[in-house]
């Protein structure tokens, strides 16, 4: 069943946005600074490194469960408030599974990006050197991992294209106020 795009648009900028904070609040813990193994395990691509030192395990152990707690959170909310007919018609383990899949995209999303990066000897964590490169990266820093959570949703469940299109608009100012307050916490080495 299709889910009505306001409330399914609601639900995933929640959803994901709780997740969010819990991810801020694990960055910045000692405790995270423990599992800074890479995703990429060493590999290289060219000589290069595949994704870089910045994508390690630790950003995936806290986002992937906090999706599903935050979809499970956000469903039983809509019940509450009478609104969960407009959203997928999934039980709270649905709920849970697909918050999991939705946070592994979200985390995901953004390894092509790193990639790409690596591969134009851009060092992690920085801005490309040239103008026009740095404005192509920071539209990709502020959508991959978006892209990567609504596909996963759209692999899941009927996603709605107007759900697509506003979180695609209204999510790079989500991701904007985390990434600076990743920055002003000191888990970020620039705000952008």
């Amino acid at each position: 069943m299709m889910p009505d795009p306001v409330h399914a648009t609601l639900f995933l900028i929640a959803s994901l946005s709780f997740a969010g904070v819990c991810q801020v609040l694990w960055l910045r813990s000692a405790t995270s600074k423990r599992f800074t193994q890479r995703v990429d395990f060493g590999r290289t691509l060219r000589g290069k490194p595949l994704f870089g030192a910045n994508k390690t395990l630790r950003g995936f152990m806290v986002m992937v469960p906090a999706s599903g707690a935050g979809f499970v959170i956000f469903s039983q909310l809509a019940a509450l408030a009478g609104a969960a007919e407009g959203l997928w018609a999934l039980s709270p383990l649905g709920y849970a599974a697909l918050g999991l899949a939705t946070g592994f995209g979200f985390m995901a999303g953004e390894l092509p990006n790193s990639m790409l990066k690596r591969q134009l000897d851009v060092a992690p964590g920085q801005a490309p050197p040239s103008k026009k490169l740095a404005l192509v990266c920071l539209a990709l820093d502020r959508t991959d991992s978006l892209l990567g959570a609504l596909f996963a949703v759209w692999l899941c469940v009927p996603l709605p294209w107007t759900v697509w299109l506003t979180c695609l608009v209204v999510g790079p100012g989500i991701h904007a106020v985390f990434s600076f307050a990743l920055y002003k916490l000191g888990v970020k080495k620039r705000a952008g």
